[in-house]
């Protein structure tokens, strides 16, 4: 008798496995939604050009979900029109504005096992669709985006909107550590699974949606496919760039603190992709960097404080200011631990080794005042830049060896 294997067994919370995604009759495989809010303009051609598009090049069923969130022009006629009219198109219509509101809703009511959305003007070129999606079809990847700021990509736009969409992009990998290139671009695309336990997560309802959800996805270990586009600006966006800018900075902060509490993303959403700790080389750049950054930000400091609390002190507050702010840094980057989880007891170890650091540091200087009673301040600079290599390489074999000893032995990351 033939035994069949055992079903794999998934933990609750956590994420199915990748597989290919099976097209089943005339069941659409992909669902695109485009968000409407009051577009009587530009909706019924973007429709049916994408529609056009679609049926000519998608080798799959496919379906169109018009998603009108409040319109207040003609918008709800004409797509009601187009979805009498073409049989691969729907209409849905939301009580309440807010893009984020209408991909939700629109997201969670598919079918399709792959939910995708585009802007109704069809800025970025149709042709990057089907790489778009073809991943999560695959099952290589979760979700996947579209590029305006990657190698290959090709944009026509303004300097304003060029230099506004950089510098957002640049504060997210700043303050949140993303490592998605383009928040931003309206072209998207994300496996129904992973949709299904990423959309409870997502608080915001507006333009901030998409962010929030890639942020959530990324810190959670899922996989995020990146295609370069063509994008040509629609100069007759009424996009608010004030006003979206000040709700994305709201955004970011809110989620900032929330993930710094450890409460985002929840355990297990992606043990699917469990990520082994960085090895020793990559340990030795990162620390290396925040190092870098660290050394910057003493000597900065050293020179501030000295004139009003002295060589000592001023040595002991800068490096206690750099310390708490250099175990953090490390703590993330360097060993790629996150969430709260033994933070109290490794920032405490933290400062036991920035005592070290501070009688070497001190140390030096005292040595310098001894020999050189009227020495001058950038000697007092020189001195302790040199005592940093020293000071550098017992915090680097402390953190790895007592402060952060889980994270180099193996331990989840």
């Amino acid at each position: 008798m033939q035994k069949t294997a055992p079903a794999p067994v998934r933990e609750p919370g956590t994420l199915p496995g990748r597989s290919p995604v099976r097209a089943d009759g005339s069941e659409p495989v992909l669902d695109v939604v485009v968000p409407v809010f009051d577009e009587e303009r530009d909706l019924e051609p973007g429709v049916r050009r994408l529609h056009a598009h679609l049926r000519k090049s998608f080798p799959y069923p496919f379906r169109i979900t018009v998603a009108d969130n409040a319109s207040t022009d003609g918008t709800p006629r004409i797509a009601a029109r187009l979805a009498a009219e073409l049989p691969e198109v729907e209409w849905l219509r939301l009580a309440e504005k807010g893009r984020g509101r209408a991909l939700r809703a629109a997201w969670s009511r598919s079918p399709a096992p792959v939910l995708a959305y585009v802007d109704v003007d069809l800025s970025t070129g149709l042709a990057a669709l089907l790489p778009l999606v073809a991943p999560l079809i695959s099952g290589h990847s979760d979700l996947a985006i579209g590029t305006r700021l990657a190698p290959g990509a090709r944009v026509v736009r303004g300097p304003k909107r060029e230099f506004v969409s950089r510098c957002y992009n640049a504060l997210l990998r700043s303050t949140l550590a993303v490592g998605f290139s383009d928040a931003q671009c309206g072209f998207k695309a994300v496996r129904r699974d992973v949709a299904e336990r990423l959309l409870p997560l997502v608080r915001d309802g507006e333009w901030f949606f998409d962010t929030e959800l890639l942020v959530i996805a990324e810190r959670a270990g899922l996989r995020i496919h990146e295609v370069p586009v063509d994008w040509v600006d629609d100069p007759d966006s009424r996009v608010d760039v004030r006003a979206t800018a000040l709700a994305d900075l709201r955004g970011i902060a809110r989620l900032g603190r929330t993930l710094a509490r450890g409460t985002l993303p929840p355990p297990g959403l992606g043990a699917r992709a469990e990520a082994a700790p960085p090895g020793l080389v990559a340990q030795l750049w990162r620390f290396a960097a925040v190092g870098a950054v660290s050394t910057v930000g003493h000597l900065l400091l050293y020179a501030a404080l000295r004139p009003a609390a002295g060589a000592q002190a001023a040595n002991a507050l800068a490096l206690l200011v750099c310390a708490v702010g250099n175990t953090a840094a490390n703590r993330r980057l360097t060993f790629g631990l996150r969430g709260r989880g033994g933070a109290l007891r490794h920032h405490l170890r933290g400062l036991a080794v920035f005592l070290l650091g501070l009688v070497l540091s001190g140390g030096a200087l005292a040595v310098l005042h001894r020999l050189a009673p009227g020495a001058s301040r950038g000697a007092e600079l020189a001195v302790l830049v040199l005592a940093g290599p020293a000071t550098t390489l017992l915090r680097f074999v402390l953190l790895r060896a007592w402060v952060f000893r889980s994270a180099t032995k193996g331990g989840r990351a």
